[in-house]
């Protein structure tokens, strides 16, 4: 394959996605680490290696909702019946399922309703819309209006929702189970939302679209069987790492990374990212076989465990960014994911595609020159409809920033990381139809750019502060 061309991306995509799912500890999961990292032995990296880090994988074993008698369409909620981020064996409401009442919150509180022995029906809200981050953008390339306009802004992505609010609620409140309705969403049922690390979903629930959650409520829904029998079990996490040594610095290096794995067909969500990884990887080896090396080492990763909770970034961050003596010195790291085209609800309830690009942000932490040559790089290879977001503010908390770099950015690594969120991110309409083809190549060529310039200038000052500053600040706060 010839690397920075887009039918040869396609190609990667395509291979990604006939493993799918390739979740943490699945055949795909593990078909696809390999994939990789052969991919990257094919473009001649002087080392390539896949380290290992425990996780969990979860798994439906069972899954119905029936209300007063009739079957409804649903599907279980992912990562729902886990108490405790450590629990494993067979959980939720066992094969046999419960019954109970239904209290429907609609969009209210959970605290204002009687759900202690019942079932939770509610809305779920994405709350987080692309006018969220202007105020925290400096810099916008927009020339064609494809992010400034106010049906864009109102939009909202399927990453920060409602979930982990009323989830928590509910089972303090006493509540068995919960029925979400996707009410900002298309009329599917296969969102599989993220594994949110931080706040476990402790009761069984499902998913149900909007259009049934208005049929049930316009019949007087009461009672409800629900089963939702999982199983969660110990697997391991792979981060896929491929080395090509400096010709002057090989301990200091730039870490260019994506993550491999997904719980749907995942072509945007990661197919594109890993094409982008691999591509650049290929674009390397080819110089290095010349005889052409950058001064710094490049490290090519791809991680998985994205949904499970992050293990593998965060064992990949206490051992080569975190320790007293790494084995490398990571001085830059750019991320890619998520190289899609923007969708929105059809008439038809289903995803419609606008034929654009989805808005997109690079959350970066840069020193001034880095900025300057992100804005530049930006405007050359015309990645359109993007914003710049300083994320030198989200450095230092816990919560990092929306994207597989965050245990790197809060580990003190200057960082530039593209992401964007579109509507079928986690579902099982992520299939290569909505790739934004036309924007792989100009994608690839301007992370080349970044690589090429940071490898010019010294390696202690790619970040907005000094790195004997960054290295006295506290650090994995995670």
């Amino acid at each position: 394959m010839s690397g920075i061309d887009r039918d040869s991306m396609m190609a990667t995509i395509s291979d990604l996605v006939a493993m799918a799912p390739r979740a943490s500890g699945t055949p795909g999961g593990d078909a696809a680490a390999e994939y990789v990292a052969n991919r990257m032995r094919q473009a001649g990296l002087d080392e390539v290696w896949i380290e290992e880090t425990p996780t969990f994988a979860w798994s439906v074993a069972d899954h119905s909702l029936t209300i007063d008698g009739t079957a409804i369409t649903c599907r279980a909620i992912n990562h729902c019946a886990v108490a405790d981020g450590e629990q494993t064996g067979d959980l939720g409401t066992g094969p046999e399922g419960i019954t109970a009442q239904i209290v429907d919150i609609g969009a209210g509180k959970v605290t204002d309703f009687d759900v202690r022995g019942k079932i939770v029906l509610f809305d779920l809200a994405f709350t987080m819309t692309a006018a969220s981050l202007l105020p925290l953008s400096w810099y916008i390339h927009d020339p064609d209006r494809g992010l400034l306009r106010r049906d864009v802004l109102k939009s909202v992505n399927p990453y920060v929702t409602s979930l982990t609010t009323v989830m928590t609620a509910a089972s303090q409140a006493g509540a068995v189970g919960v029925i979400g309705v996707l009410r900002d969403y298309p009329e599917s049922v296969n969102y599989h939302n993220e594994y949110y690390r931080r706040t476990p979903l402790a009761l069984p629930g499902v998913w149900i679209t909007k259009d049934t959650g208005q049929r049930l409520r316009a019949s007087g829904a009461s009672q409800a069987h629900l089963t939702v029998h999982v199983r969660r079990r110990e697997v391991a996490a792979k981060t896929v790492c491929g080395l090509l040594r400096g010709a002057k610095r090989p301990k200091d290096a730039i870490m260019i990374q994506s993550h491999h794995d997904s719980v749907g067909p995942g072509a945007v969500e990661d197919g594109t990212g890993v094409a982008e990884v691999i591509a650049l990887a290929e674009h390397y080896g080819r110089l290095a076989a010349t005889g052409v090396r950058r001064d710094s080492s490049l490290l090519f990763t791809t991680f998985d465990s994205h949904f499970t909770g992050y293990h593998a970034h965060q064992a990949f961050a206490r051992t080569y960014l975190l320790a007293d003596n790494p084995p490398l010195n990571i001085r830059l790291n750019l991320t890619i994911e998520h190289v899609g085209l923007r969708a929105v609800k059809g008439a038809d309830g289903g995803f419609e595609s606008t034929g654009t690009t989805e808005p997109r942000a690079i959350f970066e932490n840069l020193s001034p020159r880095m900025k300057l040559a992100l804005v530049r790089t930006i405007r050359r290879h015309r990645l359109h409809t993007t914003a710049v977001v300083n994320a030198a503010v989200l450095e230092y908390g816990r919560m990092g920033i929306p994207t597989d770099a965050s245990f790197v950015l809060t580990s003190g690594v200057p960082t530039a990381s593209l992401v964007s969120g579109p509507m079928y991110l986690y579902d099982d309409a992520d299939t290569e139809e909505w790739v934004d083809v036309d924007q792989l190549e100009p994608v690839a060529r301007a992370f080349i750019e970044l690589t090429d310039t940071a490898d010019r200038l010294p390696p202690t000052r790619l970040g907005l502060l000094p790195q004997r500053v960054r290295e006295r600040l506290p650090r994995g706060r995670w």
